[in-house]
C-alpha cells in the first residue's frame, strides 16, 4: 500500500473568486488532517486570503519575470521540489499547471475535473439541474489522493477589530453594516446600475453601505455613493484592510464575481445577484441557502444560463438581471438582517 502523502502542494493561480474558494477548503482539510503540511502555489496578491489557516505554506508564483515560460516552470519544478513535496493537487488544471505535471513525473499529481461535458449540457439547454459546486470539484482532488474532506461542519475567522486607520475610512459601527460590491468582469452578470443605486438609497435609510471594487472602480463608484451612509472604498485600502471591513459586515451584496466568494470565505451573509449566469453552474458562494440568491426571470430570459462566466449572451439578455425588482433586493437584505 503507498505511503500517505505528508506533504501536499495545492495550486490555484487565479482568478480571484476560484483562489478565495479554495480557502474553505483547505481549512476544512487543515482540520481534519492536521498532521500532512499544504504548500499553496499562487499568486502574491492573495496571501492575506490564508491568514487564518494553520499548516498552510504560501508560495507565490512570478509568471510576469522568474517563472514566465516552459523554462521558467521548470525552475519554478526545482523549487518547489526543493521543499521535499510528495504529492499535488491542482485545483487549477490549465496548460501552465499540465507543464507543471510533466516537471513533476514521479509524484502523485491528482487535477481538478472541470466538469466542462455538463457545464456545455447545461448552457445549451439539454441538461438544467445543478452541477458539482466548485467547492465539492476542489474536495474531489483530495479525495483522489487519499484525503476525502467533510464541508459540512465548516469553521470561519473571528470578526477582526478594525485599526484606527481603517476606523477612520469606516467610522464606528452604530448601524447594521452591509458591503455592496455592484461590479463583475461582465456587464451581463451585473445589476444595471440605476437599479443599484435604488437599492442602495432604499439601504442607506437604516444601515451603513459600503462599496467594493478596484481601484479602477473608484469613480464610477461615487455615482452610487448618493448620500453620507454610503461609502466607497474603492482603490483605498490594502486587501487585508479590506478583508478586516468585510470581516466587519452584517451582510455582503454581490454579483457572481469574487466578491461574494470573498465575503462567505469569511463565514458572512452573502446575497448574490445573477443575470446570465446561473447557480446551478457550481459557482455560488459558500454556504450560503439557496434563497440568498436572487435570479434573473428564466420565463423572461428562457436561455439562462446563456454561458458559464457570462461572456456570451444574446444581446437581448445584456440586461436580465433588471427582471429583479430593487425592492426585492431590499426586502431580501432587510429580512436576513
Amino acid at each position: 500500500m503507498a505511503k500517505q502523502p505528508k506533504h501536499i502542494l495545492v495550486i490555484r493561480l487565479s482568478a480571484m473568486g476560484d483562489v478565495a474558494m479554495t480557502v474553505p477548503v483547505l481549512k476544512a482539510f487543515t482540520q481534519q488532517y492536521p498532521e500532512v503540511k499544504i504548500t499553496l502555489l499562487t499568486r502574491a496578491f492573495f496571501a492575506p486570503f490564508f491568514r487564518d489557516i494553520n499548516n498552510v505554506s504560501f508560495f507565490s508564483i512570478d509568471l510576469k519575470n522568474k517563472h514566465k515560460g516552459v523554462l521558467g516552470l521548470f525552475k519554478l519544478s526545482k523549487e518547489l521540489k526543493k521543499l521535499q513535496i510528495d504529492a499535488v493537487a491542482d485545483l487549477h488544471n490549465v496548460l501552465r499547471t499540465k507543464i507543471l505535471k510533466v516537471f513533476f513525473f514521479g509524484i502523485k499529481f491528482m487535477q481538478i475535473n472541470k466538469g466542462r461535458a455538463e457545464k456545455k449540457a447545461l448552457v445549451s439547454g439539454q441538461d438544467f439541474k445543478q452541477l458539482e459546486t466548485t467547492h465539492e470539484r476542489y474536495a474531489a482532488v483530495f479525495k483522489k489522493l487519499g484525503f476525502p474532506i467533510d464541508l459540512s461542519n465548516p469553521t470561519f475567522p473571528d470578526v477582526v477589530e478594525l485599526s484606527s486607520s481603517v476606523l477612520a475610512k469606516t467610522g464606528e459601527k452604530n448601524k447594521k453594516w452591509i458591503g455592496i460590491a455592484p461590479f463583475a468582469t461582465y456587464k451581463s452578470k451585473m445589476y444595471p446600475l440605476d437599479a443599484m443605486q435604488v437599492v442602495i438609497e432604499g439601504l442607506s435609510k437604516e444601515h451603513t453601505v459600503f462599496l467594493f471594487g478596484g481601484k479602477a472602480d473608484k469613480e464610477a463608484l461615487q455615482s452610487l455613493a448618493v448620500n453620507a451612509h454610503v461609502i466607497n472604498l474603492a482603490g483605498q485600502l490594502s486587501l487585508n484592510e479590506e478583508l478586516d471591513i468585510i470581516s466587519n459586515l452584517d451582510l455582503m451584496l454581490s454579483m457572481d464575481s469574487g466578491n461574494a466568494h470573498i465575503a462567505a470565505m469569511l463565514g458572512k451573509k452573502v446575497v448574490t445577484i445573477w443575470g446570465v449566469t446561473h447557480p446551478f453552474a457550481g459557482f455560488s458562494p459558500f454556504n450560503q441557502p439557496e434563497n440568498y440568491a436572487l435570479l434573473a426571470d428564466r420565463k423572461q430570459f428562457p436561455l439562462i444560463p446563456t454561458s458559464i462566466y457570462g461572456n456570451t449572451f444574446p444581446e437581448e439578455y445584456e440586461e436580465a438581471a433588471k427582471s429583479i425588482s430593487p425592492q426585492k433586493v431590499i426586502d431580501t437584505i432587510n429580512t436576513l438582517i
